[in-house]
């Protein structure tokens, strides 16, 4: 038996291994395109098989299909959605700008795996042609762009449910927390003194406002191309297909799919898309602080901050016994770092749409997608590898607010501005507390200073 079948499409005849589920348009790509390692995301493909799948039910359901051939489509893309054929989509992420190359693969594997069950085999192209049958009612130019949305969209409810799962751990630290007085900072140096709740509570509503920014903007992401066709006029698709496809992606995803109230815009633009990379961006920001901040307060653990001890995971150097590194926070940091990156490659992206198509939407497709599974990866690690087993140093908090040139500020109510700083500056030079060199400056009492500087006084914990 020959490894190779021979297959034509309107450029020729072209050698496809005979093992695989592609066809002629494949094989050209994937000798085309040898660009880098990086494929279809699977999201997208499972997105791009059920998108095939409604459009089959729903051409069935009207007529435009025999019921034979849609049962055979569903079921193919069925296993292709269950990881089946994973090795039948070769394709690099950089081609084609429309994606032609992805959809076309995609509808050679389904229009072959539907005649192998209907018993014609891989290359026959009848009863199911990959695109008279499969790709019915369509063109890349929608299809691609409407996978994008919908993958997307599953995918945000993932980053949802991470990001709330990481305030809630940090809400539950703010609670733990909430009477441990510390020195609170601004510009790296010391300030008045807060709790270590009340900073960790800062963190919690980070997360949740991130939470609540990808909800908003998932309306826009969940419209669909999906019936435009090639530029939005909705040539040689049905008119009741759109409509009903997209209701069965949602009856699947649990997702409010819709058709696209303007066509040409959803195909000429992927702004929706630019839209959720922005909120990317912004949770990106957000983690990258919050990372940064876990790291200053643990550092030490005897020459920094030291004020909160981070789960030990592994060894930290290679050459210093003992030491332990803050990795979860690093990997978070790198993670955030990637994510703005791809913010700009997006952004690019989102720009470079001529007229009635963008031309960036496979890569698009890959860097959104990279982008809300890291970060999923990233808040789920975060929370479960790092933030819930916090601990504070409570004896470090409270030597650090005493030893403060901060703790002068309650003085100048007493004594004015020019003779707290006088206060500040003499405790600097000498090297003592800033409740030793008021006694020795002025004429307050011990226990009227005691009252003065006492932490509890200068905390106000309403804003808990």
């Amino acid at each position: 038996m020959s490894g190779f079948r021979e297959e034509k499409d309107s450029m020729g005849t072209v050698r496809v291994p005979s093992d695989k589920y592609y066809g002629a348009q494949t094989a050209r790509a994937a000798e085309n395109f040898r660009i880098s390692s990086l494929r279809m995301p699977r999201p997208f493909l499972r997105a791009l098989v059920l998108i095939k799948k409604a459009a089959a039910l729903v051409h069935g359901e009207l007529g435009l299909l025999e019921a034979d051939a849609v049962r055979a489509i569903a079921a193919a893309c069925d296993e292709a959605a269950e990881g089946r054929f994973d090795g039948d989509f070769p394709l690099d992420v950089y081609q084609t700008g429309s994606g032609t190359s992805w959809n076309m693969n995609v509808n050679e594997v389904i229009a072959n795996r539907a005649n192998e069950i209907l018993g014609t085999g891989k290359g026959a192209k009848s009863p199911v042609h990959p695109n008279d049958t499969v790709n019915r009612g369509q063109s890349s130019n929608d299809v691609i762009p409407s996978a994008m949305n919908v993958a997307a969209a599953c995918e945000a409810l993932k980053l949802i449910d991470a990001l709330q799962t990481l305030a809630e751990v940090f809400d539950a630290k703010a609670k733990e927390f909430a009477d441990v007085e510390k020195i609170g900072r601004t510009h790296l140096q010391d300030a008045v003194p807060m709790t270590l709740g009340q900073e960790f509570s800062a963190f919690a509503r980070q997360m949740t406002c991130g939470a609540h920014a990808v909800k908003e903007v998932l309306p826009r992401v969940t419209e669909l191309a999906l019936g435009g066709t090639a530029v939005g006029t909705g040539l040689n698709c049905d008119p009741h297909m759109p409509k009903a496809a997209a209701a069965k992606l949602s009856e699947w995803t649990k997702l409010p799919f819709k058709p696209a109230s303007n066509y040409f815009e959803a195909i000429g633009a992927r702004d929706s898309i630019v839209a959720l990379s922005g909120v990317l961006n912004g949770i990106a920001v957000s983690l990258m602080k919050i990372a940064n901040d876990l790291r200053l307060l643990s550092s030490g653990p005897r020459c920094g901050f030291a004020e909160i001890e981070l789960p030990s995971l592994q060894p930290g150097s290679s050459i210093m016994p003992g030491k332990v590194n803050p990795v979860i926070p690093e990997c978070v940091i790198q993670v955030c770092a990637a994510v703005m990156g791809k913010h700009v490659t997006i952004s690019v992206g989102g720009q470079t749409g001529p007229l009635q198509l963008n031309m960036m939407m496979p890569l698009m497709a890959y860097e959104i997608l990279e982008s809300l599974s890291i970060l999923t990866n990233a808040a789920d690690a975060l929370a479960k590898k790092c933030v819930a087993g916090i601990k504070a140093d409570r004896e470090q908090c409270r030597k650090q607010i005493e030893w403060s040139l901060a703790m002068v500020t309650p003085l100048a109510l007493k004594v004015g501005y020019d003779k707290a700083a006088q206060i500040a500056y003499a405790a600097y030079r000498e090297r003592i507390t800033v409740r030793e060199a008021a006694l020795k400056l002025t004429d307050i009492l011990p226990q009227e200073l005691d009252a003065l500087l006492n932490p509890r006084f200068l905390i106000n914990r309403e804003t808990m």
